[in-house]
């Protein structure tokens, strides 16, 4: 997908104008929780965005919480510009995850669950699933194409997220 992005100069403009165009006062929020209940107590990461006022930005939240080896609550809070507010818009309708359905991914089990729910104006949608360790329980689903593009939004999300993390506070999130 990059190459052709790049390639195609006038689809990622086009794209970059449709997304600041309603981005300038709709509503977004977006949180990713992924946890469980173990050994340790109750594991989990979770983050989410929310943009406030007029929306030129937004908080973003950040929660690590590992009891192993008697680690504590990793609680992290930061203001982010509409900049990233609109990156964040565009990797989420790049991936297309508001075209799936989560009725045929792996139900919640004792090995944890995920969470994404994400309003971009008033568009809202939720996704609940299993916790996926690898590609192989996203190719064994009954719905791996569906599972495959959370599983990579989620990815991705999870990377920017833990970059600003390390641009903020100069710290390495677990």
């Amino acid at each position: 997908m990059i190459q052709s992005r790049i390639e195609d100069p006038t689809s990622l403009a086009e794209s970059s104008a449709e997304i600041k165009m309603s981005s300038t006062n709709e509503p977004f929020y977006l949180r990713y929780y992924s946890g469980h209940m173990g050994r340790f107590g109750h594991e989990f990461l979770e983050f989410d965005f929310r943009v406030v006022g007029d929306g030129r930005s937004a908080v973003a939240r950040y929660a690590n919480n590992s009891n192993y080896r008697n680690d504590s609550l990793i609680r992290k809070e930061m203001c982010v510009s509409s900049v990233v507010v609109d990156e964040i818009k565009r990797i989420i309708k790049t991936s297309e995850i508001t075209k799936e359905d989560d009725s045929k991914w792996p139900q919640k089990n004792k090995d944890g669950r995920q969470e994404l729910e994400i309003r971009i104006g008033n568009d809202h949608i939720a996704f609940e699933t299993a916790k996926i360790g690898s590609l192989v329980d996203v190719t064994e689903s009954a719905d791996p194409e569906g599972l495959r593009v959370f599983y990579y939004l989620v990815q991705d999300l999870k990377a920017l997220v833990f970059s600003l993390i390390a641009l903020h506070f100069k710290i390495k999130p677990i």
